[in-house]
């Protein structure tokens, strides 16, 4: 492989592996903050045990994301050099945002959070991991706006002269209609695997640690349950009005979602294709009439567009040239990514059912065997869903890196060889090991200590008898 194509693996890779971290953070910022109003609201010290308990799993999570989310920043100067030339001027305005506003939250208000339980007065703590979850879905925001310009480029003018875009309008940056409907989708999948993760931990004691805290985290199995049910419901609103959007702006990515290679009206949805190796064209499919057309364009009779009249479209618009992604991963990292998050959401289900009416899994039956398998796989799932997801977005739109704009060919950084990438790409599989040790033997850890002792210990000496000192 060439520099570029190597450079692409290392991106990829990078970016899957970070955004394991990012979806857990979105979502469970949210779910504490809930926790610690409940506890505000009720006094009950189950929700402050249960606030502090997934606080901590979001802190650790929280700090392996700041690290691995450094590592995309820098890869934009090593491998991507004439990418960044080409749209930093615009690509810098929401990251600039990212860093100066969302991250300034996040970092700033989780600090006051972490060091302020019993200093900061009750309300204003809690107002704290609140700025902190809403500084989480602005840093995301910030940055579907950047990679959605990708996806549908607006508010430019190319500047011959310099052979680079130049913003224009700001405000278009940010309405970008892929960005309007990405951002919901993205986070409705961070409740989905945040929400897996409550629950999958909290039934693990339930099974595991009968009589000890069963209300806190029967509370939590349901609480965690309800969120992915009800997040897996709206990632089918979203992604159905995604979808929509997508083949406005990208009927090629939609037409390789469905490996339809013939414009059809009404077009069927692939359930399941089989294709020649180089994904040219397809041998055999099981369709479903019609579907796609209403995917596609809300209407059951509605046109879709065939990856072959697109090619020679493309091919007289830009040139001659392939302008078809990989059929074969395109296609089924769509269907993945819907197929594990629907999983998801029937394991949350089957954990409700397994506490209806007061019940709790009996420890040594074999359906609750089972049931621990599927709460190891619970968490797991939708953390695959969002990566598969990930991989569709940007395969799929292949092979331009800017859609109409830039091609990814002409992206990388000339100076960097196959060696330099190679290298670095060794640097950060050996870096990234070492922290998914870390990380996963921490979560591993906290998760099985249990909900901690919150009990305030005993005064031991008047307000009168402590030694004065000065505070400034």
């Amino acid at each position: 492989m060439d520099a570029t194509e190597l450079a692409r693996w290392q991106f990829g890779i990078t970016t899957v592996y970070h955004f394991l971290f990012v979806p857990i953070t979105i979502g469970l910022s949210f779910l504490v903050a809930g926790l610690q109003t409940a506890w505000s609201r009720t006094g009950n010290e189950k929700w402050l045990k249960l606030t502090k308990f997934y606080g901590k799993l979001l802190l650790i999570n929280f700090a392996m994301g700041v690290v691995t989310g450094l590592v995309q920043e820098f890869q934009f100067g090593m491998n991507w050099s004439e990418y960044s030339r080409f749209v930093g001027d615009i690509f810098g305005a929401p990251l600039a945002l990212e860093a100066l506003l969302a991250f300034f939250l996040e970092s700033t208000f989780l600090g006051l959070w972490i060091f302020g339980w019993d200093k900061l007065p009750k309300k204003i703590h809690l107002a704290c991991i609140w700025i902190v979850a809403v500084g989480t879905v602005l840093s995301a925001y910030f940055i579907l706006a950047a990679n959605s310009w990708m996806q549908n480029p607006v508010g430019f003018r190319i500047n011959p002269e310099r052979g680079r875009a130049e913003l224009t309008d700001f405000g278009a940056v940010l309405t970008n209609k892929v960005a309007v409907i990405t951002l919901p989708h993205t986070v409705t999948g961070a409740f989905l695997t945040a929400g897996a993760l409550m629950a999958a931990v909290a039934m693990w004691h339930l099974v595991r640690r009968p009589g000890r805290d069963t209300e806190a985290f029967r509370s939590a199995v349901k609480l965690g349950s309800w969120t992915s049910l009800v997040a897996m419901a709206l990632l089918f609103i979203t992604g159905d009005i995604q979808g929509k959007i997508m083949t406005e702006v990208q009927p090629m990515k939609m037409a390789a979602a469905e490996a339809l290679y013939s414009t059809e009206q009404p077009a069927p949805f692939s359930l399941f294709t089989i294709g020649t190796l180089d994904g040219s064209r397809p041998v055999w499919s099981l369709d479903v009439p019609r579907v796609l057309s209403f995917l596609a364009t809300g209407t059951f009779d509605g046109r879709v567009q065939g990856i072959n009249d697109l090619q020679a479209e493309y091919t007289a618009r830009f040139g001659p040239g392939d302008y078809k992604p990989n059929i074969p991963v395109t296609y089924w990292s769509f269907r993945l990514m819907i197929g594990l998050g629907v999983l998801a959401a029937l394991l949350a289900l089957w954990a409700l059912w397994s506490i209806r009416k007061g019940r709790s899994p009996a420890p040594h039956k074999p359906s609750t065997r089972l049931l621990m398998w599927g709460m190891i796989a619970l968490p797991l799932l939708p953390l695959a869903a969002n990566s598969f997801g990930w991989i569709f977005t940007e395969m799929g739109r292949q092979p331009w890196i800017v859609f109409s704009q830039m091609k990814t060919a002409i992206a990388a950084s000339p100076a960097a060889s196959s060696g330099d990438v190679i290298t670095s790409m060794i640097v950060y599989t050996l870096l990234y090991g070492a922290l998914a040790v870390v990380e996963v033997g921490l979560l591993l850890h906290f998760a099985r200590a249990g909900l901690p002792d919150v009990t305030p210990p005993p005064a031991t000496e008047s307000d009168e008898d402590r030694p004065l000192a000065f505070a400034y």
